[in-house]
């Protein structure tokens, strides 16, 4: 392999020749070959491109950088952002927990790269764009980490997760109306109880995410806040005047979205509680959808020998062994997603607590978790509603015998011969095999006719809405 020489502080290295990286990428892709290689998300990469193009506009506005470095900065960030440069980024999420060496690899790429635009060959004469002194200048790798955090997270949960689970929830909530007067027996602790209609039941699951959506959005304001402008410890040391404010202003104009700056930047640096909080809502997401899609799978168990109530979509054979089956697909891998979720919390969460003095330096793992996480989310929600939740319809014939066969429709005579009495006809019913209206006659506490006045499905329901 033919190599050039890079250096940086600690000396000279040497880098594969036909790569935009210099030293500092190149010593931490040697250091640090831990799990697979370029494992660092391109959306954080992304992200610094965003605030390293923002930085570059705001030091020029403020007279700290030239209009011809800013241009050349600004052109090999959109080249970034494009994705033009995707395999320039070989770092891995386990280095430094501060992120350092993958800030450096993109002030490195934007460097060399720029050598490259004005007609240079990487590694011959002095850089035309300096990676520390240029591309870094205002920043420091403690506030360009997490702002490179909060930019990707955003995005991601704007673009990806909320989408998903709306797309989702309508389609739950067009359902619940669909089968409002389908009757149907409701269930606790897994056992029987009185009856509710189908679409009252999908009727929680709309609530649920709708719930969850709020909480959702409503962390994403603590991630609009940016630590760009901290430096290395929050004070802003190196920074021109107006420089927090000013960037911020151009990274939100640049993604459109509603980017400010943080308005502490000591608890940017060191804490990541808007991360923590932002994955504390995904992880509530994930404990409805995994509650949603159980049930669904229950209910539409079988075909013949679980409980069927509902038919669900068959999207592909279910054994390698048992022709004609079919399995609950799209509800095993939306569970499946739901436990990577709440996993991930559990890390994140253990991050979060990682804040020591002026620096949280577990950034790398909470960025690389909370982006699989918004993104899983929101990919598996548009699959369950397409490929599950959209076809699902109501086995009437199994629902209606269902109920008819239930036990707990006795409730509806508590008001009319009593609790105790009630639970005799039940227990007599269930003993001998019988139905409620044979030993309800039988025991004497009503007539036939007063039985089927009282007791009718239809009426244990509810207001129908």
């Amino acid at each position: 392999m033919n190599y050039r020489i890079e250096k940086d502080t600690m000396g000279e290295v040497k880098v594969p020749a036909d790569k935009l990286w210099g030293a500092q990428t190149e010593r931490s892709r040697n250091n640090f070959k831990i799990g697979p290689s370029a494992s660092m998300p391109l959306e954080i990469v992304y992200g610094f491109a965003y605030l390293k193009k923002a930085a570059a506009y705001a030091n020029c506005e403020l007279e700290v950088l030239s209009k011809e470095k800013r241009d050349l900065i600004a052109k090999v960030c959109d080249e970034i952002l494009e994705g033009k440069h995707d395999d320039q980024f070989p770092l891995v999420i386990w280095q430094t927990g501060s992120g350092t060496q993958s800030n450096m690899n993109v002030n490195e790429v934007v460097a060399n790269r720029a050598h490259q635009i004005v007609g240079k060959v990487i590694g011959e004469g002095e850089k035309t764009i300096q990676p520390n002194d240029d591309v870094n200048k205002s920043q420091s790798s403690n506030d360009t980490f997490p702002t490179g955090m909060h930019i990707a997270a955003y995005k991601k949960v704007a673009e990806t997760t909320i989408p998903g689970i709306i797309q989702l929830r309508n389609t739950l909530h067009k359902k619940s109306i669909e089968f409002k007067t389908v009757v149907k027996i409701g269930r606790t602790h897994l056992m029987d109880a009185t009856p509710l209609t189908l679409g009252q039941e999908f009727s929680g699951y709309v609530s649920q995410l709708d719930h969850g959506l709020k909480a959702l959005q409503h962390t994403l304001h603590h991630l609009s806040e940016l630590a760009l402008g901290g430096t290395a410890v929050g004070t802003g040391m190196n920074t021109p005047e107006g420089y927090d404010v000013l960037v911020a202003k151009y990274i939100a104009e640049f993604t459109d979205l509603p980017f400010i700056t943080a308005e502490n930047k000591f608890e940017a640096l060191a804490a990541h509680d808007a991360i923590v909080e932002t994955h504390g809502a995904l992880k509530q997401l994930a404990v409805s959808l995994n509650k949603i899609a159980n049930d669904i799978r229950m209910m539409a168990s079988g075909p013949r020998s679980g409980i069927g109530e509902i038919i669900i979509p068959a999207n592909e054979p279910g054994s390698s062994i048992m022709p004609g089956k079919v399995n609950p697909t799209q509800c095993e891998a939306l569970t499946m997603v739901c436990a990577q979720v709440m996993g991930n919390d559990v890390a994140i969460s253990v991050g979060g607590t990682q804040g020591h003095y002026e620096l949280n330096v577990f950034k790398p793992m909470m960025a690389s978790n909370i982006l699989q996480s918004a993104q899983l989310i929101g990919d598996a929600c548009v699959s369950f509603e397409e490929h599950c939740v959209r076809g699902i319809e109501p086995n009437h014939q199994v629902i209606k015998q269902l109920l008819n066969n239930s036990l707990m429709l006795v409730t509806a005579l508590n008001t009319k011969i009593g609790y105790y009495k009630a639970a005799e006809i039940a227990n007599t019913a269930h003993k001998n095999g019988t139905t409620l209206k044979e030993e309800a006659v039988n025991l004497g506490y009503v007539s036939a006719e007063d039985y089927d006045e009282w007791v009718k499905p239809e009426n244990m329901v509810g207001t129908l809405k």
